[in-house]
């Protein structure tokens, strides 16, 4: 070959080669760029993907809040009714100590009223265990003045005591004790039928005699009712059984 062939080939391989490597170049930079962008688009779908995992995240949370929102809501709810109902006892509990006080100061006024006339009505009545009676009445009295004793506990003691007042009325009883006849003092057996009749013997049964409450005085009574008043003492201190026996009942008026 001459010289100027070789150098033409030279030329043309030394072209050829060029152009390869130009071509190579932007395939591979292609190739490059399409790596890249899968890699970008792997990291973009994993961050979506944490987004999405944290959105649910977020969207459990929320609705775990709003449910708990309503839970409280309607615990709140039935709260504030209880303390709504707790306000109205605390309401009527002031409402009543207010008329605890009230009625305190109304009932001490009674309780006075109240002993006044036992007092009262012991003293007009017959004479069934005068002392006795008098001086539970007289203990009323000390009681009212004992701030110790609460307003109840002297309440239900004059109740107590109009009670055995009652129970009087209904009693038959024989007890041992004085009378004053004719300016002289004298031990007798008393014997009374409720509060019918209130009769007494001497000691030695000689003697008897029958409260008139008219007079507020004793009466004598006759031989005829003595052995009845001597049988009633007995039979009211269960000595003789239960049976008949004569003695001047007042007519009712």
């Amino acid at each position: 070959m001459s010289k100027r062939t070789l150098i033409a080939s030279a030329v043309v391989g030394a072209f050829v080669l060029g152009s390869s490597a130009v071509s190579a170049d932007p395939l591979n930079n292609l190739h490059a760029e399409e790596a890249k962008i899968h890699k970008s688009a792997a990291k973009s779908q994993e961050k979506i993907n944490n987004l999405y995992e944290q959105a649910q995240e977020l969207l459990g949370e929320y609705r775990q809040v709003v449910d708990e929102t309503e839970n409280l809501k309607v615990y709140n709810d039935y709260l504030a009714t209880l303390v709504a109902d707790q306000q109205r006892g605390i309401d009527s509990l002031q409402r009543q100590i207010d008329e605890i006080e009230d009625t305190k100061r109304g009932i001490v006024p009674l309780m006075f009223r109240m002993i006044d006339s036992l007092e009262q009505f012991i003293k007009l009545d017959v004479p069934i265990n005068y002392e006795e009676r008098i001086a539970r009445v007289e203990r009323l009295r000390d009681i009212m003045g004992n701030s110790n004793v609460t307003v109840s506990e002297r309440f239900r003691q004059v109740v107590e005591a109009y009670q055995i007042e009652n129970e009087y009325g209904s009693k038959i009883s024989a007890n041992q004790g004085t009378l004053e006849y004719g300016g002289t003092e004298i031990t007798v057996d008393f014997f009374n039928l409720g509060r019918t009749a209130v009769v007494a013997t001497s000691l030695d049964n000689k003697n008897a005699w029958i409260w008139n409450n008219d007079t507020r005085a004793w009466d004598e009574l006759g031989d005829e009712y003595l052995d009845s008043v001597v049988s009633a003492v007995r039979m009211a201190r269960k000595l003789l059984p239960m049976d008949l026996i004569k003695l001047p009942i007042k007519a009712a008026e």
